[in-house]
């Protein structure tokens, strides 16, 4: 591979994106905030670095995927941020979920050192990025995208280039909107089966192939019966992805009852310290309500 890859943030889903990296012959710098995590990838053969800057310094292309969009805007343009050890030319691919603004003001910022940037926010939860078959949203120049493309390939399955840069986050506000509401339905769904008394798993066999079926229903519901809260993607990070939605909902003046509804019933797990469980123990909310649980004895 003749591009030197670099990759920041190996949490929830950086840690199966980086190792597709390498599957596909890429040698990858790794950096995280939390260094442990570094280990089995630098045990698989990746060169565990000292800070963003360190990656930069060492790599041609730099992928982001990091939690919010304080630590895009640390790890890009901070003490040690990428921008003081990237060279002129280099690409940044931000994979984070974040403001649409804020990717557009970091990308400015990056450009005046000659720094290229697509966003290219991801979907398909941490099976998705251990697979590899994710699918990603990208905003940014043609060119740019074109670059990025064999390195976003060894990470996704379907890669979309939307437009300019930006409105990769835009389109994921958007799958989220989705995402929740297929989350709620799925709940609801299988409440009102526990209530009614019938086997939770022939109701999954009966209708998840149907017209009712979805990848939320198809992922989750087993995991929901099982009583599984292994998280493919947390309530903290669905509630972050959430206000960012809302707010966008609020820039432009588009009402999304559903979705704000979704966004309060997880602040009740919240406050249950609950946010490092899978979205989809959102059934728990329905459960404080309901007084019935739902699947097997926990």
């Amino acid at each position: 591979m003749s591009e030197r890859v670099g990759f920041v943030g190996l949490g929830i889903m950086g840690q199966g994106m980086a190792r597709n990296l390498m599957k596909a012959g890429y040698t990858v710098h790794v950096w995280n905030r939390t260094a442990s995590k570094m280990a089995p990838l630098a045990a698989e053969g990746a060169h565990a670095a000292a800070s963003p800057a360190d990656v930069a310094a060492q790599c041609d292309i730099v992928v982001t995927c990091v939690s919010d969009t304080p630590d895009v805007e640390a790890v890009l343009l901070g003490e040690a941020g990428i921008i003081h050890g990237a060279k002129p030319g280099a690409l940044v691919i931000d994979c984070s979920t974040i403001s649409p603004q804020a990717t557009r003001d970091f990308a400015a910022k990056l450009s005046e050192k000659s720094i290229r940037m697509v966003d290219a926010p991801v979907s398909g939860g941490s099976e998705g990025a251990a697979r590899g078959t994710l699918t990603i949203m990208v905003g940014g120049a043609d060119e740019d995208v074109e670059r990025a493309k064999p390195v976003l390939q060894a990470m996704g399955k379907t890669i979309t280039h939307i437009g300019e840069i930006g409105s990769g986050q835009v389109v994921k506000a958007v799958n989220q909107v989705l995402v929740v509401g297929n989350c709620l339905a799925m709940c609801e769904a299988l409440l009102l089966a526990q209530a009614g008394g019938v086997d939770l798993q022939k109701t999954f066999d009966a209708i998840s192939q149907g017209a009712a079926g979805s990848w939320m229903f198809t992922n989750r519901a087993p995991q929901i019966i099982r009583r599984d809260w292994r998280p493919g993607f947390t309530i903290a990070l669905q509630q972050k992805d959430l206000r960012l939605v809302l707010d966008a909902a609020d820039e432009l003046g588009v009402p999304l009852p559903g979705t704000s509804l979704i966004f309060q019933l997880y602040r009740t797990l919240e406050a249950r310290n609950l946010g490092l469980e899978g979205n989809h123990a959102l059934v728990k909310a329905l459960e404080y309500l309901s007084g019935i649980q739902v699947g097997a004895e926990s």
